[in-house]
């Protein structure tokens, strides 16, 4: 894995979301159909207003007993961690460690157009082994 390399060779450009007032439970039945473990939450405009995670969902909504009713814009992350798609993935997993956070969003142009997570890199980390293990 090249550590120099920008972030945007490892992202995921497939966004998944729901909308601020769907139901917290749409919101963990989108991630269990896509089995993925957050969403952006997008406005009318299709601009991302807010994130959601799994974390969040024990944290915010299952630990402290709200109703599965709850609206996402109510639990939310409304302060939203990006990174410029052209940053160092050194650079992006020194944020991620320094905040304690997994996912972070990717701009390009003043635009969210992809994601991050501790997921996509262990998923870059196998994909190269596996083709170092067939170079032998």
């Amino acid at each position: 894995m090249e550590m120099k390399a920008p972030v945007k060779v490892y992202m995921n450009r497939k966004l998944i979301g729901v909308k601020p007032d769907d139901t917290v439970k749409r919101a963990g039945e989108v991630m269990v159909e896509f089995d993925i473990g957050s969403l952006v939450v997008v406005d009318e405009e299709n601009s991302v207003v807010g994130f959601l995670t799994k974390g969040d969902l024990i944290r915010r909504v299952i630990v402290p007993g709200l109703p599965n009713t709850t609206p996402v814009k109510e639990v939310m992350t409304k302060e939203l961690v990006t990174v410029p798609a052209e940053t160092p993935l050194r650079d992006v997993l020194d944020i991620m460690s320094k905040k304690g956070i997994k996912h972070i969003l990717i701009e390009e142009r003043g635009k969210i157009t992809g994601i991050f997570s501790i997921t996509d890199l262990l998923e870059a980390s196998r994909r190269r082994l596996e083709t170092a293990i067939a170079a032998e």
